[in-house]
């Protein structure tokens, strides 16, 4: 049988997100195979897509991603993988006696590079090492709250464009010494200026309104003072990350887990003090517009 005989969806429950996907083994299906196509569309529909079942090493990681899109080198280099640049190592578990990527990433709302001009269409992860308890990511439909936002939070947010900026969450790592603050936040700044992007965004492929906002990277709505930032987004802040808006899904050995930035935020799950844990991400570009109406 080939790949697309054998590929399987199971779509998640109606109103819910994560599709699982079975019957497809990433290190032999061919780039131009339907069952790559099939994939991207789940992705797109869905939101969220898990590849169960899959057993890849470095090299097969990078490659499956470039068979679904173009793989990001992220910019901060203490993040890649020694071999790989591509892979983006989130570890707190030592290599051959060396520290490898950065330790507790990502426990804060937030999309992938939204404080970037061209922000991560996708992102994949590659689970290593879990922890003794289960280890997964939280996640919001950025569509499903855009279309609940009461009448007041649509209004702060009709027609508006939002200042994202990612200078706040910068690792400090071990060049940074005897570097000041000011110093710091002043080349991070230089790196990855603040950017602009619309506080919603029609999704360019099927064109569903979404909220683009998140508390971890969005700091300010345009021609606001601070006083009033600061109370505008409190107030979307606080609806967008209400209980009933997330959805946890916890990582098995062999899930290779992608889904989309324009529709979804997450968060990593806390790590318990003691505990290992490895992840590598591989984010993609699809080569689509991040949003409707800008160059891709």
């Amino acid at each position: 049988m080939n790949a697309t005989e054998t590929l399987e969806i199971q779509a998640p429950a109606d109103g819910q997100i994560g599709a699982i996907v079975s019957g497809i083994d990433m290190t032999t299906v061919h780039n131009d195979s339907p069952a790559i196509q099939e994939i991207r569309n789940a992705i797109y529909r869905h939101r969220l897509v898990v590849i169960r079942g899959q057993n890849l090493n470095e090299e097969q990681y990078v490659q499956a991603t470039r068979k679904l899109g173009r793989p990001q080198v992220y910019f901060q280099t203490n993040y890649h993988h020694p071999s790989y640049p591509e892979i983006f190592v989130s570890s707190n578990v030592p290599e051959n006696g060396k520290k490898i990527g950065v330790a507790g990433t990502g426990h804060y709302w937030h999309t992938d590079c939204s404080f970037e001009k061209h922000p991560l269409s996708w992102t994949s992860i590659y689970p290593q090492v879990f922890p003794k308890d289960s280890r997964g990511t939280l996640y919001i439909d950025m569509a499903k709250v855009y279309q609940n936002l009461p009448d007041h939070l649509r209004e702060y947010v009709q027609d508006a464009t939002a200042i994202h900026a990612g200078q706040l969450r910068y690792k400090v790592q071990a060049s940074d010494i005897d570097q000041s603050l000011k110093q710091l936040l002043d080349r991070i700044n230089e790196e990855v200026p603040p950017v602009r992007h619309p506080a919603v965004i029609v999704h360019p492929v099927t064109g569903e309104k979404a909220l683009y906002l998140n508390s971890g990277f969005t700091v300010a709505l345009e021609g606001l003072s601070h006083e009033e930032n600061e109370r505008r987004l409190r107030e979307l802040f606080d609806f967008i990350e209400r209980p009933e808006h997330i959805h946890q899904h916890s990582w098995s050995t062999g899930d290779l887990i992608l889904w989309d930035n324009r529709l979804l935020i997450h968060m990593s799950t806390p790590v318990a003090a003691g505990q290992q844990s490895k992840s590598y991400r591989i984010g993609i570009y699809d080569d689509q517009p991040f949003y409707a109406g800008i160059e891709s």
